[in-house]
């Protein structure tokens, strides 16, 4: 019996069936790449989700963004509602890597804006990795960046059980040994606090608290607390907790680290010294001494990942360990688990160019004496590497790519769509033309209000981050409601103005590239491609495809291509199209089949994303925005009062929920930081 329970309140159709089995047979014979070539809305997820199902077997899903990655977790946990589905992600909303730029002279440093909750569901995925058969994980690329050994991460978890002979003091020491900080405040993920005779704290994994209570030197009793109620939510027997970072080592092997890392730096310092560069060997020198010294007393320090190599024992060039080292594995070594890469076309690319880039910036690091040249080995996985890591492979794609094309064992095809639904009808529209036609941008919001009027959304794409920008605001002038979406935009926000378009919270959403993959969409009638005829990335065949099947989970859907040269990339586009249209009509019309708008139920797929802060201020936002817009002055005022009473009573976290909901209500709080930079100890 499968550890995989798949819920669905419908059967595979239209090509569905036949694609789970040949994957299965492909599974099952021993083949390491397939692909599903499947058109969009086909239900590509739901075919994989039966793979998974069947084959039963761990699974990494690869995505190449935190956006697709959500949507596609939020997907599989509705269909593995019993199982253990988790989401892998970078956990910075905002990263500037370390950099030096010689010709400038300039030193960027590392900053980072982390985001606390998606770091804990990257402990919760690791976690669960470790102590479960029947898991999905849903990463972005980040899941081939270095992570902490999982040997060292599970060996030192610390089991509480009631009735353990513990006192609170060694308990004490064994989480702040696994980098819990301890507090006398509200408790965080991977905090602690001492109370009386009990002894409360909040693992990185969970949104809960744990109260464990000492009669003498036993445990008497473990209690779950809801962490704002502070409720009894349950009593367990024992617990298991895992620990704050990733990146553990024990004493012992702290140790060995530092004395290897001394002798790196001193081959290094010769090396400088040799090669006449003082000033490089000064840097390199005071700043390797500060971190040891913070490693030997703290044993952690703001890039430790840095020196990971020395702390699990590498060689020179050997790849680091990374989320797939949490993967169960074969007694040979061998990868024990299944990987689907999502919009592989994509997802295949941006894995192979991951480490080129990473080792350019770190080559300049180290020769200018900034870092260690082991730092080098703090990297994401080299392509090979990855494909030695990984074991059967199934890509998913629209517009399998090159790579996918070459290495695949066998292609399966999914054309027919479950719904009966067809490719969106195309219309190519000159921008220059006479008559009523009075350019792309007039004729598209003609053709949008249209959509509008009998409830439908309309999707734009444009060339640039700032023509997004610019007509979207050009469009709200003109009394229509609409938002722009790009890469600048923040994860959350993202995931939230998706959400808020298919509630119909506005009717057109504009944007470049991220309008194209993995983005589920049914509500959307007409998609008008700006400029489709300049040739390039953005209007490539595989991009216009992408593009033009946003418009195929409706049955009213259609594109409008602006146009007024047929390049290569359109016709093909075109031409691949209308064979799909043939395809999928003549199966309609041989069954019998009427075409039906994929239903889709809405997900606010951010929620699991944000705080329980977060959360309680969107919920007095909902209460509160009438009173605030009927006298906005007078409601401020009234709140600052309520905020002001709050902190002289100690209440500092209902302070904290009202001046953060003054905050949005006001569009004002503080900004993100901008990256720092500074110049190096040359003065120069």
């Amino acid at each position: 019996m499968s550890n995989f329970k798949l819920h669905t309140p419908f059967p595979p159709a239209g090509d569905q069936p036949q694609a789970i089995q040949k994957l299965e047979e492909g599974l099952k014979s021993g083949l390491r790449h397939q692909t599903l070539f499947g058109v969009t809305g086909s239900g590509k997820t739901f075919t994989v989700a039966n793979v998974i199902a069947a084959h039963d077997k761990p699974t990494l899903v690869l995505a190449h963004n935190k956006t697709l990655a959500a949507q596609l977790a939020q997907e599989y946990r509705e269909f593995f509602p019993e199982n253990a589905v988790h989401y892998f992600v970078s956990y910075y909303d905002y990263y500037q890597p370390e950099a030096y730029i010689a010709h400038s002279d300039t030193y960027i440093e590392k900053e980072a804006m982390i985001n606390a909750e998606i770091d804990r569901l990257r402990h919760a995925a690791t976690q669960a990795l470790l102590t479960r058969k029947d898991v999905i994980i849903v990463a972005s690329v980040s899941a081939i960046y270095g992570l902490g050994s999982p040997e060292e991460y599970e060996k030192v978890h610390v089991k509480i059980e009631k009735g353990g002979v513990e006192n609170r003091a060694a308990l004490i020491r064994k989480l702040v040994g696994i980098y819990f900080e301890r507090t006398n405040a509200d408790l965080n993920p991977g905090q602690l606090r001492a109370i009386g005779n009990s002894l409360e704290f909040m693992p990185v994994n969970e949104r809960v608290m744990y109260r464990i209570a000492f009669e003498g030197d036993a445990i008497a009793r473990i209690d779950q607390l809801d962490p704002v109620s502070r409720a009894k939510v349950a009593e367990p027997k024992s617990v298991f907790v895992f620990p704050a970072k990733h990146f553990v080592t024990n004493e012992a092997e702290r140790l060995r680290a530092i004395e290897d890392i001394k002798l790196e730096l001193e081959e290094q310092l010769a090396k400088f010294k040799r090669e006449e560069k003082p000033l490089e060997a000064e840097r390199l020198k005071r700043r390797t001494l500060h971190d040891l010294a913070l490693i030997r007393e703290l044993g952690y320090t703001s890039g430790i990942e840095n020196y990971s190599r020395h702390f699990d024992g590498r060689k020179p060039g050997e790849p680091p360990h990374t989320l797939l080292s949490y993967f169960p594995h074969k007694k040979d070594g061998s990868a024990d688990f299944l990987t689907v890469i999502d919009e592989s076309h994509v997802t295949v690319p941006q894995i192979g160019g991951m480490y080129a880039g990473d080792k350019s910036r770190k080559d300049v690091l180290v020769e200018y004496g900034f870092r260690l040249p082991s730092a080098r080995d703090n990297r994401p996985l080299r392509f090979e590497e990855f494909e030695e890591r990984v074991g059967q492979v199934l890509y998913t794609s629209a517009t399998p790519g090159p790579y996918e094309k070459a290495h695949s064992e066998q292609i399966v095809e999914q054309v027919i769509r479950p719904t009966g639904l067809i490719d969106p009808e195309l219309t190519v529209r000159g921008v220059v033309e006479t008559g009523t036609y009075k350019g792309q941008i007039a004729d598209f919001i003609a053709e949008a209000e249209t959509v509008i009027k009998r409830g439908g959304r309309a999707l734009a794409t444009t060339l640039t981050k700032q023509m997004a920008e610019d007509l979207a605001s050009f469009l709200r002038e003109k009394g229509i409601k609409a938002e722009y979406l790009h890469s600048d935009v923040k994860t959350i926000d993202r995931i939230d103005i998706l959400t808020k378009f298919r509630q119909g919270g506005f009717d057109i959403l504009v944007g470049v590239n991220l309008l194209r993959e993995g983005l589920d969409l049914p509500e959307v009638e007409l998609v008008g491609i700006l400029d489709a005829d300049k040739e390039g990335f953005l209007r490539s065949e595989t991009s216009l495809i992408q593009t033009i099947g946003r418009a195929a989970r409706n049955v009213l859907g259609r594109v409008i291509l602006y146009a007024d040269v047929m390049t290569g990339s359109l016709e093909k586009a075109i031409s691949e199209t209308n064979r799909r249209r043939a395809l999928q009509m003549a199966y309609n019309e041989k069954h019998g089949i009427t075409p039906l708008t994929i239903k889709k139920e809405i997900h606010d797929i951010a929620a699991s994303m944000r705080t329980e802060h977060q959360r309680t201020i969107d919920e007095l936002l909902v209460l509160d925005t009438l009173a605030y817009k009927d006298d906005p002055k007078a409601f401020i005022a009234r709140k600052r009062m309520e905020m002001t009473e709050a902190v002289e009573e100690l209440d500092f976290e209902t302070a904290a929920l009202i001046r953060d909901e003054i905050y949005k209500l006001e569009g004002t709080g503080p900004k993100a930081k901008k990256p720092r930079t500074r110049k190096p100890l040359s003065g120069k």
